[in-house]
Order: C-alpha cells, then structure tokens, then sequence
C-alpha cells in the first residue's frame, strides 16, 4: 500500500459525475439505469462484467455455478487468493473494488432450459459468455423463444493465436448480436489464450454498452 494514501472513496455523485464527464450526460444516465445479466463468469464473462461495470452500468446480475481454479488465472479476471470461492461471490468482491455503487445480484447457479425464463427476467440485457458450444446453443435458443423481447449479446470463436481483426460483432437479429470469429473452438485442441479472449469480450461488453445507450 502506497504510503499516505486517502484510503475514502469517492461518493456516489462525484463518481456519476466522472463517468457523466467521459461518457455525456445523457450516455450516463441510460448506462446507470440499464440491467444486464451475465451468464458465465470466465474468460468472456468476468471481463465483460468489470468493462461494463467501469462503464457505469447500473445492475449486473452475475450467474455461474462454479469456483476459481488455477487454470482459470491465465485469462480469467481472478486472484490467486480467490482460489476454491464461488466465481459469482469472487467477481462481486472484485467489481464492488472497481464500482462500489453498482448494484450487483449473484447466483451460484447452473442456468437451464427450466430457471432461465425467471433468473433473467428483471435484465434488460442478456449477454451469454458460456465455454460450451452446447450450453451457448441453449441459453441462446431458450432466450430467443422465451423472452423476445430481451436484447442477447452472444460469443463464438476466440481460442488460438489467430488474428485479432477476425473477431468481429455482426447483428444476426434485430436484438441477437453475436461476438468473435465464428469458427476457432478450444474442442479443436486450440487453447484459449488471455488476449484474444479479452478482445472478444471487449466487442461483447461494448456490443452491451451501444444497445444501452441506442447507437
């Protein structure tokens, strides 16, 4: 700790008003009345969680039934201190550092075809940052059948070394966006690597931030 460091943090209002001065007044107020639920907490989630909570966004609910493991810390937005907790409980303690007003709602919980529908319910956004192809397929038809009128936010393809330009955002369907490159697959035996992972989610939490505030 830096020696005479002012350990206060800054009230509600001054850090409003920091973001109002980066983003516009206008651009601020939608960000911090917007809800967005992030489903899965990995390489995708937990960095779209904290881009979008140092943007200002008012809710994030956080679902994931797992715990932080070693080999999640190569692109994973944990601690090595972290190890064995909860990722929803260790990624809130980690946003309320960096947003300490941002409402956060957690759940340690496996998403299903079943709970989706009510666990998702009070978000206004739905971004999917789950590790498999199957999981994605079902969170993603579960939400386009059940619940229309949610905006869904989308990843697929960010594994290897390829270039960082082919990861891009397309808008499948009026309120379907989907993020990355569309082909590369860790189950092809490409590992995940911590930048491009992060640049993906980088287009799925800025993806999140345009639908918020209507661009």
């Amino acid at each position: 700790m830096w020696v005479g460091a002012d350990m206060s943090i800054p009230t509600r209002e001054e850090m409003y008003r920091a973001l109002a001065e980066r983003h516009g007044a206008e651009n601020q107020k939608k960000l911090s009345a917007a809800s967005v639920a992030v489903c899965g907490l990995g390489g995708l989630g937990s960095n779209i969680a904290i881009a979008l909570a140092r943007a200002g966004v008012g809710r994030l609910y956080l679902f994931d039934f797992d715990t932080v493991d070693i080999s999640n810390l190569n692109r994973q937005q944990y601690f090595p201190e972290q190890l064995g907790m909860p990722k929803s409980l260790a990624l809130a303690d980690t946003l309320h550092r960096i947003a300490p007003y941002c409402d956060i709602t957690t759940h340690q919980v496996k998403l299903t075809e079943e709970n989706i529908p009510t666990l998702l319910s009070e978000a206004d956004v739905v971004c999917e940052a789950f590790d498999k192809a199957d999981q994605k397929a079902m969170l993603v038809n579960c939400v386009l059948e059940n619940m229309p009128e949610k905006y869904l936010v989308s990843g697929s393809g960010m594994a290897g070394f390829g270039p960082s330009n082919n990861i891009q955002t397309k808008r499948v369907m009026k309120r379907f966006y989907l993020c990355g490159d569309g082909e590369s697959d860790v189950d092809d035996g490409v590992g995940l690597v911590a930048s491009r992972v992060l640049i993906c989610a980088g287009h799925q939490a800025h993806a999140i931030v345009r639908i918020i505030i209507s661009e």
